[in-house]
């Protein structure tokens, strides 16, 4: 569809992490009103439909991934399943009510329980910045295959956490800079390296905003079971202590929330 250019610089001052849902539904709008050309007025028609109509939107919580299977060569881990089990344990606490019951005046998107997933480390749904970050994470592991040094794996970590050791004739991975992306067993043509424990990384806590505060890493990699269950803990510690729309992020702190062990003793 053709935007004019007064329609696209009044979209450009949106903020970038919505640009994309706001130009769908601008351009949403132009269709059910029979136009070809998005101008300056259909954005300010659908920005005054979504402003009147959006307490009506609002469900309580926001669940998000990245590309995904459409064809992600980064691609770490498979979520489509743990996205469809996260959205059903979502609707099931209810986040809507709780909201309306604790949150003075009408609700807003930043109101919102805001969990995303992204298949790898790149983050193209941004985790950092939600109340629950998930990233697909593989581990690798080095293996007794005779190591043909072709450097291969040097080349494609871009965290420079592989080198090799021109003595041993193997590789050796950095623990402090790998990012668990997998990339370096995908270019092993040896079996030298190969992914080792699968799962995703968890992230608590971050949010923009006034005061914006990135989300803090758990330690480990986890299980899909294991993230469906700290997901509810933390839900569950949410609902607990938030008062008057206080958002996870302001209520989480390192010792406010159970460290790994115990939040899959107390989740299990």
């Amino acid at each position: 569809m053709q935007w004019t250019q007064e329609a696209e610089d009044a979209v450009k001052k949106v903020p970038f992490f919505v640009r994309k849902k706001v130009r769908a539904r601008v351009e949403k709008e132009a269709r059910l009103t029979g136009r070809n050309t998005v101008t300056l007025a259909v954005v300010k028609t659908a920005r005054k439909k979504f402003l009147d109509n959006m307490s009506s939107e609002i469900k309580g919580y926001q669940v998000d991934a990245c590309f995904g299977a459409g064809g992600c060569p980064n691609r770490t881990a498979e979520s489509e399943n743990l996205l469809a089990r996260l959205e059903k344990l979502l609707q099931s606490e209810n986040l809507l009510d709780f909201l309306k019951a604790n949150v003075p005046g009408d609700l807003k998107y930043h109101h919102e329980f805001r969990v995303t997933i992204s298949d790898c480390p790149n983050a193209c749904s941004q985790p950092q910045i939600k109340d629950i970050g998930i990233i697909g994470a593989s581990e690798p592991a080095i293996t007794d295959q005779p190591c043909s040094m072709c450097g291969n794996c040097v080349e494609v970590c871009r965290d420079r956490a592989v080198q090799l050791d021109e003595d041993a004739e193997i590789p050796i991975v950095d623990g402090q800079l790998c990012m668990q992306c997998g990339l370096c067993a995908k270019e092993c043509p040896t079996g030298t390296i190969v992914d080792g424990k699968k799962g995703y990384r968890i992230l608590l806590g971050g949010k923009l905003g006034r005061h914006p505060r990135l989300a803090e890493p758990l330690p480990g990699i986890y299980t899909e079971d294991e993230v469906l269950a700290i997901v509810k803990k933390c839900i569950g510690y949410y609902k607990a202590n938030s008062r008057n729309g206080t958002r996870f992020a302001e209520l989480y702190s390192g010792p406010c929330i159970p460290g790994r062990n115990q939040l899959n003793r107390q989740a299990g």
